[in-house]
């Protein structure tokens, strides 16, 4: 694979380089192995990177990487069901606009803990949420596929919020 090739060669590059070593390689390797469908081994390459995730480099003005590997951790827990873990990465990125300003997975933070409470059952924090994301991307352009994809999924969580209440009635 050449994104797994890439990665190794960026590490033998940049042995030194903790940014290497410590985010991208940690990040790139959770994805692939997201990519491949086993999220225990995206969670475990991830381990190296938790000391570093509030950190910013003096060396690059730019703070854009730091909180990646958090955002990917999220992911990882969704995709391994674990909706409570997922929440709490997810609301590590909201929790610190400082380092994350305005990288998309600010804004992409807020449908991965509407994705998190969903799994969790929380049909209210879920909602909201979604709606926090959506008011985000309302002057957005229509045919993005994240955004149709939230838009589709918070309307069946409200359906579905819908038939449940009516079937208590």
């Amino acid at each position: 694979m050449r994104a797994q090739a890439l990665a190794d060669d960026l590490g033998k590059r940049f042995p030194e380089n903790t940014i290497v070593q410590f985010n991208y390689l940690p990040a790139l390797r959770a994805k692939l192995a997201l990519n491949k469908g086993n999220a225990s081994e995206a969670i475990e390459s991830l381990r190296a990177a938790a000391p570093y995730e509030l950190g910013a480099s003096t060396n690059c003005p730019a703070k854009w990487t730091t909180m990646y590997p958090v955002f990917v951790r999220g992911e990882a827990h969704l995709a391994a069901g674990q909706g409570s873990e997922a929440a709490a990465e997810f609301q590590k990125i909201l929790g610190h606009p400082g380092i994350v300003l305005n990288q998309p997975i600010a804004a992409l933070a807020h449908l991965g803990r509407a994705l998190a409470y969903v799994l969790q059952g929380n049909v209210a924090k879920a909602k909201a949420a979604y709606q926090d994301f959506l008011t985000l991307w309302k002057n957005a352009g229509p045919d993005i596929p994240i955004l149709k994809q939230a838009q589709a999924e918070y309307a069946k969580l409200r359906w579905a919020a819908h038939e449940e209440l009516c079937a208590r009635v």
